[in-house]
């Protein structure tokens, strides 16, 4: 009589259970204990996907292409001997699908900002696997540490314009656990408004107050210098 199973292992051979669209991936299955030969199945959703017949202790092998959401699993395998009714069940497998992010959109509720003023900046790919990571750029260099967003939600950092050059050209990156998948947003740019100084106001302030006078005496000559004219014939 064949020895007694032990419960099947079902493993990924390859390092991740991260997968993409239409990708080849290969499950392992065996059992540690129990004479061939065996009979191994793999079942998703407890739907019978493939079975394999071992007349040694090598394991079964499985492969399968990654082509839907449907095909992330769960997926179980089961051992039997062809004399026996009676199978053990591995445990259960579950593929992630991740999808490549979209290019990321930078934006702030203003573009105008003057000196001393505190801003925000937000980032945000409207597509693609979480969790993704964010990074703030002003020009070349990177202004913010890396940012993980876990939910589908902007990246947000705050900014305060000291002087002109804060109102420089802004990007961020985004990135996720798709490979090759970092993408840089649109360019951004504050228009740093220039405060008028106290000299400035008070010029414009006088100019004002003339422009009303010389309005006014045109306005009086009419009712003073015509009629005093008319007096003197």
């Amino acid at each position: 009589f064949p020895g007694i199973l032990s419960n099947p292992k079902l493993e990924l051979v390859q390092r991740s259970l991260n997968v993409v669209m239409n990708q080849n991936v290969t499950l392992c299955c065996c059992s540690a204990s129990g004479s061939p030969p065996v009979r191994y199945t793999l079942f998703k959703h407890n739907q019978q996907v493939s079975s394999l017949n071992r007349s040694d202790s090598t394991p079964a092998l499985f492969t399968l292409t990654i082509s839907s959401a449907s095909d992330v699993g769960p997926y179980k395998c089961k051992a039997e001997h062809n004399t026996s009714s009676d199978g053990k069940y591995s445990n259960s497998l579950n593929f992630t699908l991740i999808e490549p992010i979209s290019k990321p959109v930078l934006s702030s509720p203003t573009s105008q900002t003057t000196k001393g003023q505190n801003v925000t900046l937000s980032c945000f790919s409207e597509n693609g696997s979480l969790p993704i990571t964010y990074i703030f750029f002003k020009g070349k260099q990177s202004i913010s540490p890396p940012v993980m967003m876990h939910e589908r939600e902007a990246a947000v950092i705050f900014l305060f314009v000291n002087s002109s050059t804060d109102s420089g050209t802004y990007k961020c990156k985004a990135n996720n656990s798709f490979p090759n998948s970092m993408k840089y947003s649109n360019s951004f740019n504050f228009t740093l408004a220039e405060e008028r100084s106290h000299s400035q106001a008070l010029i414009i302030s006088l100019g004002l107050i003339l422009l009303l006078l010389v309005i006014g005496f045109a306005l009086a000559i009419p009712f003073f210098i015509i009629p005093s004219y008319k007096a003197s014939e």
